[in-house]
């Protein structure tokens, strides 16, 4: 059987050094299985998405040395896909309109939520069986939530092993269409791996809890077996926080403009995912012979003032 995995970096921000490991173990992942690489550029977030930004991940991409069989493929330029899909929830019965805001949410929580940045939805719109929904205001901005039944959703990471996630404990009822009528990430993921032929999934592991919900997306489209994935731990800052602008510029295009080696990247990222002695360069080839899945580290790895040093001492002054 064909395996195929995709490249799908968000024209949201640049590529920074977490990114670009996850990127190059799952392209070493590929050329070690000869499994086939579709790039597809995620750009539905449209408030958030930044000119230029994909072509300058696809040239970093590029410089440390990955590529791929097909693509780039963009989310935005044809919505037909996922409004199908949405039409196919909708005649199910399986969708309602939400037009809850974040505040509304956040007064109607039971109980301390541990993400911050993702509040469970409490039902507050979700019809009763056999009654009608609560009124919405005429001209209200609406959103679309799936309904998610209150059961385990199990999967088989790559990585972590055997999972078993409640997602309407954990998130409840999750849009699937935003206010402004665009598919929301977790439906439009589903909706393009199905469609691209893509069955293995690498990312990473702060992704873990979404699977869940593309899992049970796969089941509510009836689109065959879900991918598989394989979850990987991420770089943090030094504060123990993911990797991000807060940590200062970790961005691959900064060190490419200012001279370090795209090898010199790519060894500290193989110092980061297991293989010993890197050495002070290293292909993205090089990276795919020698890396392996079981020899990555277990836990998330720490970006050190040191690793900056390291890099920055092959810089063109």
């Amino acid at each position: 059987m064909l395996r195929r995995t995709r490249l799908a970096p968000s024209p949201t921000g640049a590529l920074h050094l977490g990114n670009a490991r996850t990127f190059l173990v799952n392209w070493a992942l590929a050329k070690h299985y000869g499994w086939k690489v579709t790039l597809r550029i995620d750009d539905l977030d449209t408030p958030r998405v930044k000119a230029d930004a994909a072509a300058e991940a696809i040239a970093d991409l590029r410089w440390l040395g990955l590529g791929w069989n097909d693509g780039p493929f963009t989310q935005a330029d044809n919505l037909e896909p996922y409004e199908g899909a949405l039409q196919q929830l909708a005649d199910a019965g399986l969708t309602y309109p939400c037009p809850a805001t974040r505040k509304e949410i956040a007064a109607a929580q039971s109980a301390p939520h541990a993400d911050e940045h993702e509040l469970r939805y409490p039902g507050l719109y979700r019809p009763a069986p056999g009654s009608n929904p609560p009124p919405i205001p005429a001209d209200t901005p609406t959103a679309l939530r799936v309904i998610v039944p209150d059961e385990a959703i199990e999967f088989e990471d790559a990585f972590h092993g055997p999972q078993s996630i409640n997602v309407q404990q954990h998130v409840g009822d999750f849009v699937v269409a935003s206010k402004a009528g665009l598919p929301a990430y977790q439906l439009a993921c589903v909706v393009d791996d199905a469609r691209q032929g893509i069955n293995e999934v690498v990312r990473g592991d702060d992704l873990l809890g979404s699977t869940a919900r593309q899992v049970l997306l796969y089941r509510l489209l009836n689109l065959g077996p879900p991918p598989r994935y394989t979850h990987l731990p991420l770089v943090l800052g030094p504060d123990g926080h993911r990797l991000a602008k807060r940590h200062g510029d970790t961005r691959v295009s900064f060190y490419r403009e200012h001279g370090v080696p795209a090898e010199r990247i790519v060894a500290l990222l193989g110092r980061w995912s297991g293989i010993d002695a890197p050495g002070d360069g290293m292909t993205a080839l090089e990276f795919a012979e020698r890396f392996a899945l079981e020899k990555m580290p277990r836990d998330a790895v720490t970006m050190t003032e040191g690793d900056e040093a390291w890099l920055m001492t092959t810089a063109q002054k």
